[in-house]
Formats: structure tokens, sequence, C-alpha cells
């Protein structure tokens, strides 16, 4: 086995355990701090690589993004000034559930949407247009972070 993938799933090993005993706590803290973490995030990443028709479609559209093994659930929307926090009571178009293993291997390229939605490992619910719109345009720029 390689030694830096050793090193890597020893290391998701701990780091889930550590979000498993965390879990709790987090789940009682205000989503909006790591909501626009999320947001900043995408600004930097994502949307200097948003082709028109993409933005156009996200634009004014709620999203929420819930990481299962840490007990987030944040709620974004993009705007004209780019991707917030969505207003309190805004309905989510789509939904979309992982744990942070799955959205890490997402971001870095080394997994597609549709492999870790068919090992079960995401879950897309709500505007299936929307969803087949961000999955689409995620596999187009390729990975956000090497």
């Amino acid at each position: 086995m390689n030694p830096s993938f050793t090193s890597m799933a020893t290391l998701w090993r701990q780091l889930s355990a550590l979000a498993e005993r965390g879990r709790p706590l987090v789940q009682r803290l205000p989503m909006q701090p790591p909501a626009f973490a999320l947001a900043a995030a995408l600004n930097r990443l994502l949307l200097p690589r948003l082709e028109a028709e993409a933005r156009a479609a996200l634009s004014d559209r709620c999203v929420q993004v819930a990481v299962t093994d840490l007990g987030l659930t944040l709620r974004l929307q993009l705007g004209p000034r780019g991707f917030a926090v969505a207003p309190a009571g805004a309905t989510p178009a789509l939904s979309i559930a992982a744990a942070l293993p799955a959205y890490w291997r997402l971001l870095r390229g080394e997994d597609d949407a549709d492999r870790l939605f068919f090992e079960r490992a995401l879950v897309m619910e709500g505007d299936t247009e929307l969803g087949l719109v961000l999955k689409n345009t995620l596999d187009a720029i390729g990975p956000l972070w090497r």
C-alpha cells in the first residue's frame, strides 16, 4: 500500500472520530460563521470560473450544503456580489449532503459527483435541473483545489 495513502486514510479515520465526538457541540453552534467561510471559499475558488449560463441558473437560488459527519447544515445563495449566506427562511431549491471526506475528494478532483452519488456518499435532493447544472459545471471546471 502507498505510504501517503496509508497516512491519509489514518488521518481521515482520526478526523472522523474527532468529528463524531464533536458533532453534538457543532450542531448547537450558529451555522452562519461556517456558512460565511464556505461562501468566501466559493467566491475565491468557484465564482471566477463560473460561466454566465451557470451563474444565471444558480442566481438567487438557495442551496443547502450539509456536512453530515460534522452536523453542519449551511444555506448559500448566489447574488450579484457572489456567494453569500442565504436569507433567513429561504427554502432550499437544492440540498446536497455528504461527509467531509466526500466533499474533500470532490474538491480535489479525486472523485466525481456521479461516482459519489452512486456510492451513496453524496445525496442531492430538490430541483433536478439545478442539480445537473451544478454537477455539469463542476465537471467542466475540474478540481477546485490541488
